[in-house]
Order: structure tokens, then sequence, then C-alpha cells
């Protein structure tokens, strides 16, 4: 039985450190139409990978003022605006678009406005923290 503890507790350990590794694996089509596996994590620095603002820095980019001039207001006013639902997550993200901030695929990338919106939940802690 402490055998069988052990093995279930390693096979969860090791899970829990593989599974953030495959999660960021994208597919990728070399020139001969072979699939390819790609570990953004480890990119060689020639890579033509777009790298784009992850959520928190979004926010945080949006609060220092960096969307402004897009419409997104800055401070204790985007607080207030995404607090009354004013602003949400699909507003700050087409303002990165419209600044080139973003790809224009990200409007549609349900997994990455869920993560903006949940940094804009967070915000009045950050903010009250600054």
């Amino acid at each position: 039985m402490k055998l069988t503890n052990l093995i279930n507790s390693a096979l969860i350990f090791a899970s829990i450190n593989l599974v953030p590794g495959i999660a960021v694996a994208q597919v990728a089509t070399n020139n001969s139409s072979e699939t390819i596996a790609i570990n953004s994590n480890n990119l060689p620095s020639n890579s033509t990978y777009v790298n784009y603002f992850q959520p928190f820095n979004l926010v945080t980019f949006a609060y220092q003022g960096g969307l402004k001039q897009h419409g997104i207001p800055s401070g204790e006013t985007l607080v207030f605006e995404t607090q009354n639902r004013n602003i949400i997550a699909k507003d700050l993200v087409k303002a990165a678009v419209n600044a080139d901030k973003l790809p224009s695929q990200l409007l549609n990338d349900q997994n990455y406005l869920s993560a903006v919106n949940l940094q804009l939940n967070a915000l009045p802690d950050y903010a009250a923290a600054d």
C-alpha cells in the first residue's frame, strides 16, 4: 500500500511539472509540410516567433497610460471604468491591436481574453498596492 502511495505521489508531481511545458507547445509546419512541435519556452534567439504582451503586462501598460491615445483611460479611471463594466477585456485588447501592441487574432482568442479579464478583475487590488 505504501509503494502505491509513493508511485501515485510521483505521478502527480511529474504531471504538475510537465503539464505547463506541454500546454505551451505549439504546432508549426516547415517547408517540407512536416508538422513539428515547438515549445515556445525553448525557442532559439534567431526565431521568428512573434512576442506580445502577456495579459498582466497589457493591463499594466494600460494602467500606466499606454493606451490613452486609443480610448483607454489610465490609473484610477481605468479601475473605476473596469469595475463598472464600461471597459472589458475585449476593449483593452482592441485598443492594443489598434496601437500595434497585439496581433489582431487575439481579439478572437477566448483564452487570452479570459486571462485579460482576470487581470482586469484584479486591477483594484494592484492599484491599491500602488
